[in-house]
């Protein structure tokens, strides 16, 4: 079956953000996977999507025209809202723009030919609730990736972090070309963890995990035994505060005793 395409110059995805509050019965879709080889060789119609999840994927296979991708998450008093795109690996992908006021931002280049190719990518909001909101909190802690937390910011890292474990660091690999270093982690206890991004080698027993923090950190390989804490983006652990652990049972347990901790942490 042959489609007749668009030219190149009208192929595009916009993305929009519609504002929060979930629509009574509304469904919540997180990902869509659709191909224009669906539509009528010759309309020049827009096709709608709405996404109502804060995470999750598209996959537009023989992109014709333009696809417009309208995100609605449930969140009920978001003021503001950061969209984080990751396009695939093999994305040959569609232009790609951002609709704000009713003009349209470019934010991935377009390709000469990609009708018979896959636009695909995986999106993420972070959303900041006010100063008290766990979601600007863990933007404040990517904000400060390359300094040492202060106490506060490390009790609050227990806290909310999408991952809290212990353990030492088995290697650190750098990767200049994405601005990205990787720790490799020996882990002692998973206090906490998201998704499973810390597992158990099979052969030798022992738990690992990635961790990546940015290039600029200039991390470094140290001994002795450390609390990993940060926050999950499209499935890989992103490094927040990192103190050795000793440090931290002092922090911890000071704060307790003046009452002063923010939650409870399992110390042992």
């Amino acid at each position: 079956m042959a489609a007749e395409r668009g030219s190149p110059s009208l192929l595009a995805l916009l993305l929009l953000l519609a504002g929060g509050g979930q629509r009574p019965g509304a469904a919540d879709y997180c990902s869509w996977r659709g191909s224009g080889l669906s539509w009528e060789p010759r309309s020049r119609a827009v096709e709608q999507v709405h996404l109502r999840c804060t995470e999750g994927s598209l996959e537009w296979m023989y992109p014709a025209r333009a696809l417009r991708v309208v995100l609605e998450p449930n969140l009920s008093s978001a003021r503001h809202t950061t969209v984080c795109i990751k396009p695939a690996s093999d994305f040959q992908g569609a232009s790609v723009y951002v609709e704000r006021a009713g003009q349209l931002h470019l934010v991935a280049s377009p390709q000469r030919d990609i009708s018979r190719r896959t636009a695909s990518f995986q999106y993420e909001l972070l959303t900041n609730q006010g100063a008290a909101g766990p979601e600007f909190k863990k933007m404040a802690l990517v904000e400060a990736m390359c300094r040492p937390c202060d106490n506060m910011e490390l009790l609050m890292a227990i806290c909310s972090s999408d991952f809290v474990v212990k353990g030492s660091i088995r290697n650190v690999s750098h990767d200049s070309e994405n601005h990205m270093s990787q720790v490799d982690v020996s882990v002692q206890k998973v206090y906490r963890q998201k998704n499973r991004v810390f597992q158990q080698d099979e052969a030798s027993g022992e738990w690992r995990g990635p961790i990546r923090t940015l290039l600029q950190c200039k991390v470094k390989k140290g001994g002795g035994d450390f609390l990993f804490t940060g926050n999950e983006h499209f499935g890989e652990a992103w490094l927040g505060c990192a103190p050795r652990f000793k440090d931290f049972m002092f922090i911890y347990r000071a704060a307790r005793e003046r009452g002063a901790n923010p939650c409870e942490f399992q110390l042992n």
